[in-house]
């Protein structure tokens, strides 16, 4: 190829698998065995101790990097600003968790201390999250009601209420931990991958929607009962709407205030960012803009509402966990650790790469795993990272974990020495700044309309998801959203879009004879091309789509033949019919009637046997004695393997039966572009015999269209000229060199 030529000329031999094997000696690789795999993960060495203490403890590989004069002051304030927010929305996300708000200060201190140190993201800010708050909420809600009895839990004994539900959530936290944990371990974060963004933007809006109408309670002023389990929504809002008389105006008055103030504040914010310094922390002064106004005007004693009341100085001592509620939560639990970890890292691999460093998702489950398990044992409940949290920790300059750090310091401070100063603050002031905060999810339905323009399976897995998820509870319906989300992916696994390919005139290239205009089909040769692994599900899908291509069955043609050749010989012993010079002849009086037999009906399915006829039968021509076979006007089928990843054992005997059917009504098939492991495969499984041989394998499509133009010649010529393909063996290099397997020995130009 000249520099700046849009043209190439290949030359080279016409290659089959076995050619391309006999003349390119292939490297040996030593296959390692599932016991040299286990070995080697158990083997230790000085170097590997190494590597697993720095990778089980980040925190030393980027405190060496650590540029103290060009990132402290960004982490210090980062860690301000990420920590007076942190505050606020732990105290609003434990409103989620129906538990009293200090709590939420717990999950804002204590798992952020340990991620410091474990965690492979620099940017994200672990604590609360609205979605897991949720689902820690209908749990708890559901042990321990607002109204009746608990569950008759091991434990719960001389507990207040509040106790107790302090014990389910962080029971089901540690458990959740442990599950991370684990998982971490094994090496097992890849599962995270079966969550796709269109899965988690479906949940994540429902999520959204179930939190909205949670935190109606406290703008409205009304005592609603926590519900959870499937048509919760439905029946919270029923009783909502109930006693939506008894509605609180002041209630109403400073949440819509809070809203309206946040909701305009966080636009200029958005459209002013490259111009602020840092954002403007407008959550944190309309709390306590709220929050001085309610101690100097007595809304708790003048209007009746609901504020956060007495905050105790200082944190509880630790406490072990509840097996008795592990048995009870352990199918909620699993799904907190899931999204919890989703939520995380899709959001740390967002900032990996805007700021160009990795983050390893197994650390990432330990890290969680192990912060949750610490925090659960101080009454923390589960933690996993915000999104306006962590946007805030990164815009105000974060560049470290160490902003995340002094967070958890600011928090401390408010714990211990200032946190009597909120006991004033409304709660429907806590409600207005979740809800605020619900915007970016809820916009997520703006998707919907683009989803379905783009991509109708995805569109139905979002819809599938959302819908469930609000219907359901969050739980059943990440369980239902996974299940329709691999159901679209077995449905378009099983149901490929098969195409027949034709040649592009003047090249050696392929497409879709339904896309192209300027195409050549060569008379008799059909190209079928298979977009997705060939497995159980989709063999016989397969099969029925290369009949359509080809326009015949291949095993009614074959027993149809078996059949008239059947009665050919009936007619000869009979003599009826006799063979002569010029062809068959009928020597009967009358008109054959035609018998049919039944026995043996297996033998019709076996090769066409010519050893007791005069002469082989020519199906193409007029048969005798009115006998009427389906004729075949194809003599090449070519099988384009490229999309093909893998065949599981139950296509390996769909695949070999259709083969022996096609070659048996004298159908050549080639099976080009085979991925090695596949070939490796056929030769393991005793793929071949007499009639499917490894010589049908072609290294290409090209190569196995001219091998079937060298073999039948008369039947790819065009009647009017076209353009040629010129296929030689030479490779012209940049530089002008010559590389060819023999400069001195040119092959012959074959013109297709």
């Amino acid at each position: 190829m000249r520099r700046g030529a849009q043209q190439y000329v290949v030359a080279r031999p016409l290659y089959s698998e076995e050619s391309f094997a006999e003349d390119h000696e292939t490297v040996y690789r030593h296959r390692k065995t599932m016991l040299d795999h286990i070995k080697q993960y158990f083997t230790c060495d000085a170097r590997r101790a190494k590597n697993t203490a720095l990778s089980l403890l980040p925190v030393i590989a980027w405190m060496k990097i650590y540029r103290i004069k060009e990132w402290l002051l960004s982490d210090i304030v980062s860690g301000i600003s990420t920590g007076l927010v942190a505050v606020l929305q732990g105290l609003a996300y434990c409103l989620l968790a129906s538990l009293p708000p200090w709590y939420g200060l717990f999950s804002a201190f204590f798992p952020v201390v340990l991620y410091f140190f474990l965690g492979t993201s620099r940017h994200i800010s672990v604590g609360p999250f609205p979605v897991l708050c949720l689902m820690i909420g209908s749990v708890v809600t559901r042990l321990v009601p607002d109204e009746g009895l608990p569950h008759n839990i091991t434990g719960f004994e001389g507990l207040t209420r509040d106790e107790q539900r302090v014990l389910v959530a962080s029971s089901v936290t540690f458990l959740a931990g442990i599950m991370q944990l684990a998982m971490g371990i094994l090496q097992v974060g890849f599962v995270v991958m079966y969550l796709s963004d269109t899965l988690v933007s479906g949940f994540t809006t429902a999520a959204a929607v179930h939190i909205l109408v949670s935190q109606l309670k406290f703008v409205l002023g009304l005592t609603v009962p926590g519900l959870s389990g499937p048509l919760a929504l439905i029946y919270t809002l029923e009783i909502i709407f109930n006693k939506i008389t008894s509605t609180n105006v002041c209630d109403v008055v400073i949440s819509l205030t809070i809203m309206v103030v946040v909701f305009v504040v966080k636009e200029l914010n958005d459209r002013f960012k490259s111009k602020l310094p840092v954002p403007i922390p407008i959550e944190v002064i309309m709390t306590v803009i709220a929050c001085g106004v309610s101690y100097a005007f007595d809304f708790k004693t003048r209007y009746g509402i609901d504020v956060v009341g007495y905050i105790p100085k200082g944190y509880e001592p630790p406490m072990a966990p509840n097996l008795h509620i592990f048995q009870e939560t352990a199918v909620e639990a699993f799904p907190m650790a899931i999204v919890g970890f989703a939520v995380a890292f899709s959001v740390a691999k967002v900032y990996s790469v805007k700021h160009d460093y990795t983050i390893d998702g197994n650390q990432e489950l330990i890290a969680f795993g192990a912060s949750n398990i610490f925090g659960a044992s101080f009454k923390s409940f589960a933690a996993s990272t915000a999104l306006s949290r962590s946007a805030v920790q990164e815009s105000t300059g974060g560049k470290t974990q160490v902003a995340g750090l002094l967070s958890a310091i600011i928090v401390m401070i408010v714990t211990l020495a200032i946190g009597f100063l909120l006991e004033p603050l409304p709660k429907s002031v806590l409600g207005a700044v979740v809800i605020v905060n619900l915007k970016g999810m809820l916009m997520q339905f703006r998707d919907v309309p683009y989803l379905w323009r783009r991509d109708k399976p995805d569109c139905v897995v979002w819809l599938g998801t959302c819908i469930a998820a609000i219907l359901l509870g969050l739980d059943l319906g990440l369980a239902a959203g996974l299940g329709v989300e691999l159901i679209s992916v077995v449905l378009r696994a099983q149901f490929p879009r098969c195409s027949v390919l034709a040649n592009i005139n003047g090249t050696d290239i392929y497409k879709d004879r339904k896309d192209y205009v300027d195409i050549y089909e060569p008379e008799g040769v059909k190209i079928f091309r298979i977009p997705s692994p060939i497995f159980f599900a989709n063999i016989e899908f397969f099969r029925s789509k290369l009949v359509e291509a080809v326009g015949f069955n291949p095993l009614r043609v074959l027993r149809k033949r078996n059949k008239a050749l059947r009665r050919i010989r009936k007619l000869l012993k009979k003599g009826d019919l006799q063979w002569t010079s010029k062809g068959f002849l009928n020597t009967s009086c009358g008109p054959i009637k035609e018998s049919e037999d039944e026995s043996n009906m297996e033998e019709l399915d076996l090769p066409t046997d010519f050893k007791d006829l005069p002469t082989r039968i020519d199906w193409s021509a007029e048969l005798p004695a009115n006998i009427i076979v389906p004729r075949v006007d194809v003599h090449s089928l070519v099988l384009d393997f490229a999309a093909v990843s893998f065949l599981d054992i139950s296509a390996l005997k769909g695949l070999k039966t259709m083969l022996k059917e096609l070659i048996r009504v004298e159908v050549e098939v080639y099976i080009v572009a085979c991925d090695p492991y596949i070939l490796e495969k056929l030769h393991d499984c005793c793929f071949f015999d007499d009639e499917v041989q490894p010589s049908m394998f072609f290294l290409t499509l090209h190569d196995a269209m001219l091998y079937i133009h060298e073999k039948h010649p008369g039947s790819t010529e065009k009647k009017s000229d076209f353009e040629k393909i010129i296929t030689t063996v030479t490779v012209h290099q940049p530089g002008g060199s010559l590389r060819s397997r023999d400069r001195h020995a040119p092959y012959p130009e074959t013109k297709f």
